[in-house]
């Protein structure tokens, strides 16, 4: 069910669309619970577990996205988040 518009044509993600975005997906995801375990974040043991928990949640919500816009919406948020990590700061 793609819709016309603007720009690219398409505003839904096609399968094609998905797949070329999967391995970007899981290594931003994966370098997020990595960062998440670094020791300059003011976090406790049990905080550290939500906030992955958090993450989690997130990709698994954003793994049934379909439109190509929240894509890469989840994308931008998704290197946003693991900068500020690396900086030793929490989103």
């Amino acid at each position: 069910m793609a819709k016309g518009g603007g720009g690219r044509g398409l505003i839904w993600a096609t399968a094609e669309d998905l797949a070329r975005n999967r391995p970007v997906v899981l290594s931003l995801y994966r370098q997020i619970l990595r960062a998440l375990n670094s020791p300059e974040l003011p976090l406790g043991y049990a905080a550290r577990l939500a906030k992955k928990a958090e993450c989690r949640a997130i990709f698994i919500f954003g793994a049934e996205e379909r439109s190509l816009h929240n894509i890469r919406d989840l994308l931008d948020t998704a290197r946003h988040t693991l900068g500020l990590l690396n900086r030793g700061r929490l989103p």
